[in-house]
């Protein structure tokens, strides 16, 4: 008896959904501009499908901020703020914001996305904000209100402060009934987390069709000219990236704190660089990275236990590249100038979102959306350079990973729990300027 035709979409429907969803949006990015190219202005008809999958990024904006960066302040309670634990956080925040200057820095010089107008959107604030009114910005007036309206800087501030003294409180309270609550509500944040994970999965699957729209009618009406910006975006952050690892990484880190060779240290991290190339994700590729700081870079566990599982999380210093290159491309593609006040204000936001978005599925999308929504660019963008994101995804995880090492060691020298004497420092030269291991820190 053969197939029944229930049986049959039932299997094909397991196959397409073990495709990763990231790949079946470029796919649809590729066939949505073939069909754009071929049929032109007509593709248009397709623009609702695509601006359904805009509003649904929209629409998760503000909770995806407010749960992850809660769940992210769990993490960092007063008790696990030692030492290490401020070393190890003042140099993630450190390390993120070199990489999201660099970004902007690269980004101004080449001037990714200027050559073509786009016309899929308009950005929606034609006076770039100042210095002052940024900074001031940052801290709402009202809380809500901030939440409400969508503004994005002022509601991250809150979040993070509003976390961090409900961790402060749990530590420090000796009542039994305080301490159940604020557990209950973060078991509530963990449980609204998970569910809007659920949701963003549904969203990106629906992504597929929605980015297939979005290019169609892109392309219907810009031409394949638009195409070849996504080049120029492909490579500034490419060279932001390789900068940020030479200099801040190697240069600075390794040949300057450490006072070691960089070969040494790429050798004992090539395996977790490899990793996270090859499977886009910090938290995946975590059990790597550990095996990398224990065996080849001789880290102690009282450091890489702490700092590698919260760069996992919070540490995106490839994902600052590429959000502040993609914030300029963007506002090049439809004519605006970012002022100084708006990179700032692209600064702050890729320093504060990163806490939080490392555990969300299609993270570099979703944190796109935060901050053309901060700059009132139009989301229509979002789709634009979603075929390009395997690629992108690729070498920032890779550059976070490589950070997290990287600064792992740095804390193990300043607290004396890494040693130079293995691993894959044993085969480096020695540096003529002293003695390194654990004892030379003791």
């Amino acid at each position: 008896m053969s197939e029944t035709h229930e049986s049959i979409l039932r299997r094909t429907w397991r196959r397409y959904r073990s495709v990763p969803i990231i790949y079946r949006i470029a796919v649809a990015f590729v066939l949505g501009t073939a069909l754009g190219a071929t049929v032109g202005e007509q593709a248009g008809v397709l623009s609702p499908l695509g601006d359904l999958f805009l509003r649904l990024l929209e629409m998760l904006i503000i909770p995806i901020v407010v749960f992850t960066l809660l769940g992210g302040m769990r993490k960092l309670t007063p008790s696990r703020l030692g030492k290490v634990g401020g070393l190890t956080v003042g140099l993630y925040v450190v390390t993120t914001t070199i990489a999201a200057v660099i970004g902007l820095a690269v980004a101004n010089l080449f001037d990714p996305g200027s050559a073509v107008e786009f016309t899929g959107g308009e950005a929606q604030e034609a006076e770039p904000p100042t210095v002052t009114e940024v900074l001031l910005g940052i801290v709402p007036e009202n809380p809500l209100a901030a939440m409400v309206q969508g503004d994005i800087l002022a509601t991250i501030f809150f979040v993070i402060v509003f976390g961090l003294a409900l961790t402060m409180v749990r530590e420090a309270t000796s009542e039994e009934s305080i301490a159940d609550a604020i557990d209950g509500f973060f078991a509530f944040v963990d449980a609204g987390t998970e569910a809007l994970f659920k949701i963003v999965w549904g969203v990106m699957e629906y992504g597929v069709i929605g980015v297939f729209a979005l290019m169609a009618a892109a392309i219907g009406t810009e031409g394949l000219g638009a195409i070849v910006q996504l080049g120029s975006l492909v490579g500034v952050i490419a060279i932001g990236i390789a900068i940020h690892m030479a200099v801040t990484y190697l240069g600075v880190m390794t040949i300057g704190i450490l006072g070691q060779s960089p070969l040494a240290f790429l050798s004992g991290a090539k395996d977790a660089m490899l990793t996270a190339f090859a499977i886009r994700s910090s938290s995946g590729t975590l059990p790597v990275t550990i095996t990398n700081a224990e065996e080849n870079l001789k880290i102690d566990e009282s450091v890489y236990g702490f700092g590698l599982p919260l760069g996992a999380t919070i540490n995106m210093d490839g994902a600052a590249i590429r959000q502040a290159v993609t914030a300029v491309f963007a506002a090049n593609l439809v004519g605006v100038s970012l002022g100084l006040g708006e990179q700032i204000l692209v600064l702050f936001t890729v320093i504060l979102i990163s806490i939080g978005t490392a555990g969300v599925p299609g993270a570099g999308l979703i944190m796109l959306t935060v901050i053309l929504s901060a700059l009132g660019l139009p989301l229509a963008i979002v789709g634009f350079v979603a075929g390009v994101d395997p690629i992108l995804g690729r070498i920032a995880t890779m550059n976070n990973v490589t950070g997290d090492l990287a600064v792992s060691s740095v804390v193990g020298k300043w607290t004396g729990a890494i040693d130079f004497t293995q691993g894959v420092w044993s085969d480096a030269p020695t540096p003529e300027h002293g003695e390194e291991g654990l004892a030379a820190d003791d």
